[in-house]
């Protein structure tokens, strides 16, 4: 049992008819996983943002349909790139003994006590969130790691520095516990870092409104099909 619920009704609106009920602000959605097959729904949408944004993609909720209590996790989301709304949900059964693989944000705490800070350096993050594996119960909503003790530009924090809650472990049997987190730069070089970047990201503007393009009309092709 979670204590996120969303209530979910059946739907019958396709295609074009999706349109309508987005203008009536109501999300259209699909469930699937378990025995079932894919069934569309959809909810209000001030209620269905707030699950969303309370559960991510990482936290399990209970989904009710026709009175009968489900639980599942969100699999994909699809925001409208203009207004914002939340314009689709792909909902995912799951079981309470189902080992569940899902990404869960590494979030830096300590920040502003690091000596590293406190002498003027600069930590930045370079994962913001990593794969684990757990059952439902035992999923976090996050994954904490201390900068406290961060000192010079030669530290930094990698995933070998997480500790996971029992019960979790990494999705990837093999990954990689050097993958750096964290790490501590000086101001000026970190300036010049970013001013060499951006000359290189004016230089490819026209090619990255090119690719943008396209990975917004693929995304559309995606939408179609998954409603």
């Amino acid at each position: 049992m979670s204590e996120i619920s969303l209530k979910l009704e059946k739907r019958t609106a396709e295609g074009k008819q999706v349109i309508k009920l987005r203008k009536n602000d109501i999300v259209p959605s699909v469930v699937y996983g378990g025995q079932i097959e894919a069934l569309s729904t959809q909810s209000p949408l001030v209620e269905t943002s707030k699950a969303v944004n309370d559960a991510g993609r990482h936290t399990p909720i209970d989904i009710v349909i026709d009175g009968k209590k489900n639980l599942a996790i969100i699999k994909a989301i699809d925001i409208d790139p203009v207004n914002h709304k939340l314009r689709h949900v792909a909902f995912h059964k799951i079981k309470q003994n189902d080992v569940i693989t899902t990404e869960v944000p590494i979030v830096l705490i300590g920040k502003g006590e690091s000596p590293a800070e406190r002498i003027g350096l600069v930590i930045l993050q370079a994962i913001e969130q990593i794969e684990i594996k757990a059952k439902p119960a035992n999923l976090p909503e996050s994954l904490e790691l201390s900068i406290v003790e961060l000192k010079t530009v030669d530290d930094k924090l990698t995933v070998g520095d997480l500790t996971l809650p029992k019960g979790v472990e990494f999705a990837d049997v093999d990954q990689d516990i050097e993958l750096v987190i964290a790490n501590v730069y000086e101001p000026g070089a970190l300036q010049a870092a970013n001013e060499a970047a951006g000359g290189d990201k004016d230089a490819e503007a026209e090619d990255v409104k090119i690719e943008d393009d396209k990975i917004e009309d693929k995304a559309s092709e995606e939408q179609s099909k998954q409603i």
